[in-house]
């Protein structure tokens, strides 16, 4: 993968976040991990990013984005774990989520997709885990047909 495309990605979440107050990226500092997580319809990537990591783009889909990073080094370097959980939406009917690891260099994060009705609001309990500790983080979104 090369910068160009890497930045593409950066920029289209940064600016999605950006212009969609209901899409903003959050931050959670837990153990020894600072978990970085943004969910964001599908539609929002570009055809080459969603062809490059097999995204399906889709007005009805969902991307769920997750880097963990490790906060005891001044450098906070990346890192590898497991995420497992559960998507479920406010009637208790659960959406399938199964996360995939991506490396481009120094960087890994975690793709997840999901699929929704407009306006559905989507609650994520994952459980994050290296090999020293594990975290539960939960939170929602409101995703809407674009």
């Amino acid at each position: 993968m090369n910068s160009f495309i890497k930045l593409t990605i950066i920029t289209l979440i940064v600016l999605a976040s950006t212009l969609l107050n209901a899409h903003a990226e959050n931050m959670k500092k837990m153990g020894n991990m600072n978990i970085h997580y943004i969910a964001l319809n599908a539609s929002f990537i570009t055809p080459e990013i969603a062809k490059n990591y097999d995204i399906f783009r889709s007005k009805y889909n969902g991307l769920i984005n997750i880097s963990v990073l490790d906060n005891t080094l001044a450098s906070t370097p990346a890192k590898t774990v497991s995420i497992t959980g559960t998507a479920r939406n406010l009637a208790g009917q659960d959406k399938k989520v199964e996360f995939v690891e991506v490396k481009e260099g120094d960087a890994i994060y975690y793709l997840a997709q999901v699929n929704f009705r407009n306006e559905e609001t989507i609650v994520f309990d994952l459980t994050i885990s290296d090999s020293k500790e594990s975290h539960q983080l939960k939170f929602s979104q409101k995703f809407y047909v674009d």
